[in-house]
């Protein structure tokens, strides 16, 4: 397996689809590294941004519960708490991330500590430590302030940028310099992917390495202006976005004759969850991701 051969392999972005990717090349351990989104207002992680000035820690969350090797960690953490208590509609753990990040120097030692007691060999890394929402300039003029009402959005907007002056994690940055791979994706294109992109440390870093980027298309197209794109064009924005290219090859379930790049498919979807890749056929897909760039 060509993946093995690989020094170092950063994975960036958010939601179910960055866990799924991660579960997926675990057994790298200490090879993997994962930049997760923190942009998410919507849910539990929103609720608690609301009441406290903190990163969103739902994706992370989302990732250390796929990583899990024991199901009883992977429910605890997933806990919501019911309706008609004080804690309703929080989870337990978003909110067992921010105690441990209450008590420690920084939201990083927070995450390091439970990923130690969960055994998670591979390493997650907040894209920043310093709070910040998702802001979208549409053509109108208008701006579009954080994730759930961006998803909302009609048609795709003019551009995407965080609030504030959003540093990278250093750690973050590290492993990007002395990465030999970076995977983009699966995820919400807008919400997901993008976010840690638009932090100008890490789209620098990524521009600078040696390493070679792979984009992990979704399976079906997701709801929102981003669905509507075709494949080629999500590229194209993209690199308006960050201000140059930075994808190498695809994986997709779809070739697109109007991308330049190349196509790597075979993927396929776990049965009977058509948005979730089958972990096997995207292991294969990767590798062979890894084949062309590396051949």
């Amino acid at each position: 397996m060509q993946l093995e051969s690989l020094r170092r392999v950063t994975a960036i972005g958010g939601g179910h689809g960055l866990g799924r990717l991660l579960s997926t090349l675990s057994f790298m351990k200490h090879k993997l590294v994962g930049i997760v989104a923190t942009t998410d207002n919507g849910g539990a992680t929103g609720l608690l941004r609301e009441s406290h000035h903190c990163i969103a820690w739902g994706d992370i969350r989302n990732c250390l519960s796929q990583l899990a090797e024991q199901p009883l960690a992977t429910d605890v953490l997933n806990y919501r708490f019911a309706e008609g208590t004080s804690l309703a509609g929080h989870n337990f753990g978003n909110l067992l991330l921010y105690t441990l990040d209450q008590l420690s120097a920084r939201p990083l030692d927070g995450i390091k500590l439970l990923s130690g007691l969960l055994n998670i060999d591979n390493r997650l890394l907040p894209m920043s430590e310093t709070p910040t929402d998702l802001i979208a300039d549409t053509h109108e003029g208008l701006e579009c302030y954080g994730e759930i009402h961006i998803d909302a959005l009609t048609k795709m907007p003019n551009q995407l940028r965080l609030q504030g002056d959003v540093k990278a994690t250093p750690e973050a940055i590290h492993h990007l310099q002395r990465s030999d791979l970076v995977i983009l994706g699966p995820g919400s294109f807008m919400t997901s992917v993008m976010p840690p992109l638009l932090v100008p440390e890490i789209a620098q870093a990524i521009a600078d390495s040696k390493a070679k980027v792979v984009f992990v298309d979704n399976l079906v197209a997701e709801y929102g202006p981003a669905g509507d794109l075709t494949l080629a064009e999500r590229l194209d924005w993209m690199a308006q976005q960050v201000g140059h290219q930075l994808v190498d090859v695809v994986v997709s379930a779809n070739a697109d004759s109007s991308v330049k790049l190349p196509i790597i498919t075979g993927v396929v979807s776990e049965e009977g969850m058509p948005h979730r890749h089958q972990r096997v056929a995207l292991l294969q897909a990767l590798d062979r991701a890894v084949q062309t760039l590396y051949r």
